[in-house]
């Protein structure tokens, strides 16, 4: 088992109104004050690092934080706000359809997994807000993301909620059609371009299929993930799809400009596999990509440190400012894989 993380980074990041979104170096830079996306992962990050004693205190805090963050960015319709400055003004009238994705996943994940009862119920009654606009999604990663809240959350409800099952089966039709439309000889995939966050569209399927008993959903899951893998493992090494230039099918893949929410997407993708299979080489496939932080990769750099995580890294250089998502994208897969295995079979499922 994994050590957990530090939350130095974490702290460092955030305040009493949530996690500013970047930072020059590992300094906070306030001038980009916050988002929905980001105060998203971190709340989810607070209701892992909650069940680890030496983390607790800092989780239930910072946990309480971005939640009444995520209260506060819910609009009268159920849908979010997601940029708001350091001034705690909101700056759009309605956020992006990734952001609403983000903000259900981890009310999802809140009420099944937060640490206290009030939590759970807020949760749930956001999410119950949210789900019209959940049921108007129409780009699959945003989907995607929906769907890892709705999961947990059906699961939480003990399988009971119609509304939760039929937004799940909308969303896993969408994305069906979309890998149908897609697929080729040789390109096992939901789009023509992999860009990012990849991991999480089988994830999706994968959660889905074990949610609603739905083998053939499932099967498709593992199939995408499987011909994913293949693409990014490079003699036992994570080398994800990098933002220079991405991969369309028939073309060439870039390399750089990786991105650590990729890693962070693969260890979750690769655990829920291995709950779905009992096959060690997708715990193995887990290891491989948190490894990526660790200094395994290609460019022989570490990069997490002291609970943060660089940007992003380079052919040439390293950014090495630690802005939210990233140190986000470290923590949630560290303090995934610092679970015991029992504990990580069970989120996964």
């Amino acid at each position: 088992m994994w050590h957990p993380p530090s939350l130095e980074h974490l702290r460092v990041l955030s305040d009493d109104t949530g996690i500013i979104q970047h930072a020059v170096r590992d300094v906070p830079n306030r001038a980009t004050g916050y988002c929905t996306d980001d105060v998203a992962r971190a709340f989810i990050v607070a209701c892992g690092a909650a069940s680890h004693e030496r983390l607790r205190a800092d989780a239930l805090r910072l946990g309480s934080i971005y939640l009444s963050f995520l209260h506060d960015a819910q609009l009268p319709d159920g849908r979010f706000h997601n940029f708001m400055s350091y001034e705690r003004r909101w700056l759009d009238e309605v956020g992006t359809e990734d952001s609403l994705g983000r903000a259900v996943w981890a009310l999802g994940f809140g009420m099944r997994g937060a640490p206290r009862e009030g939590w759970r119920a807020l949760c749930g009654e956001m999410l119950e807000r949210a789900l019209p606009g959940v049921n108007e999604l129409e780009h699959p990663r945003a989907m995607a993301f929906a769907a890892l809240g709705l999961v947990h959350a059906y699961e939480a409800t003990n399988r009971s909620r119609a509304s939760l099952e039929v937004a799940l089966r909308r969303i896993a039709s969408v994305l069906r059609a979309h890998y149908e439309t897609s697929r080729a000889p040789g390109w096992e995939w939901f789009e023509r371009t992999m860009t990012y966050d990849n991991a999480r569209l089988p994830e999706a399927l994968l959660r889905i299929g074990a949610a609603l008993e739905e083998p053939e959903l499932a099967g498709l899951g593992l199939r995408t993930l499987n011909f994913y893998e293949s693409i990014v493992i490079e003699n036992r090494m994570f080398v994800p799809i990098g933002n220079a230039g991405w991969y369309s099918r028939g073309g060439r893949r870039a390399r750089y400009g990786q991105q650590p929410l990729e890693a962070a997407a693969m260890v979750d993708a690769a655990l829920v596999a291995h709950a779905a299979t009992a096959e060690i080489r997708y715990r193995r496939l887990a290891e491989i990509a948190l490894e990526w932080f660790y200094g395994r990769n290609t460019r022989d750099a570490v990069m997490a440190s002291s609970g943060g995580c660089f940007d992003g890294l380079e052919e040439l250089a390293i950014n090495r400012n630690m802005g939210a998502e990233s140190t986000l994208a470290y923590l949630t897969s560290a303090l995934m894989l610092a679970q015991p295995a029992t504990e990580v079979l069970r989120i996964a499922r």
